[in-house]
Order: C-alpha cells, then sequence, then structure tokens
C-alpha cells in the first residue's frame, strides 16, 4: 500500500468525513465548491482508488455509489506497518516516532500498550 496523491487524498478525506455512500456527482459538487475541477477528473480518480482497493462501489441506477474500504485509521495504521516494514531498523524507527510524540499521545500510547483490549476511539475493538 502506497501513500495517496494529492487528489486521491483529497477525495479520501470526502469519503472519510462524510460516513455514507457518495456518488462521483457528489463528491465533485464538493470539490468544486473550492477549485475548479472536471467531473471526469474526479470519476477517473475514483475509479482508481476503486482499482487500488481503497473503494468500493454498488451501482445505483446508472451511478455508482461508492463507499471507503477502511476507516482513516485502518488505512494509516497500514501505511506506518509499510514504513516499519522498509525502514530498516524498525526499533530504531519506533524510537525516533516516540520521541516525537506529545505529552498527551504518549499517553494515549501507554494505555493501548498496556490495555490492548480496550475500545479503540471508533468504537471497535
Amino acid at each position: 500500500m502506497h501513500g495517496l496523491g494529492p487528489l486521491e487524498g483529497t477525495i479520501m478525506q470526502v469519503m472519510w468525513s462524510s460516513g455514507e455512500p457518495r456518488s462521483v456527482r457528489s463528491i465533485h459538487s464538493s470539490l468544486a465548491a473550492d477549485r475548479k475541477i472536471a467531473y471526469t477528473t474526479v470519476m477517473t480518480v475514483m475509479d482508481n482508488l476503486f482499482t487500488k482497493g481503497l473503494l468500493r462501489r454498488e451501482r445505483q441506477g446508472r451511478a455508482y455509489l461508492y463507499t471507503a474500504s477502511a476507516s482513516r485509521e485502518d488505512h494509516t495504521a497500514a501505511l506506518l506497518g509499510n514504513v516499519l516494514a522498509d525502514g530498516g531498523d524498525r526499533t530504531g524507527v519506533l524510537m525516533r516516532f516516540i520521541e516525537q510524540l506529545d505529552d498527551s499521545e504518549l499517553d494515549a500510547l501507554r494505555d493501548a500498550v498496556t490495555n490492548p483490549e480496550r475500545t479503540r476511539p471508533d468504537g471497535t475493538k
């Protein structure tokens, strides 16, 4: 799994924030409020995100409704796992990451490590 391009990232942010199925037209309308962008560009990028497995789609009439295949947190966790796998010394990479955390983030990390069965912020275990 790789990072997202700028437009892919923007579309995925809209999808994750929405929490409901969205059509290309709906996403295009959201994006066009802030920038000039072609409908076909949005359609192509959403099709690419579907092909990459980041979006699911279901036909509704002549259009598709898209949903995110994974939560933002699951996607980010997978990216972090890839970074750790490619980073050489996993412990060294983790230590450098931990050094950048503030006190509240360190407390949350400690809690997650000591209480792995606790409920996640998204309500899942």
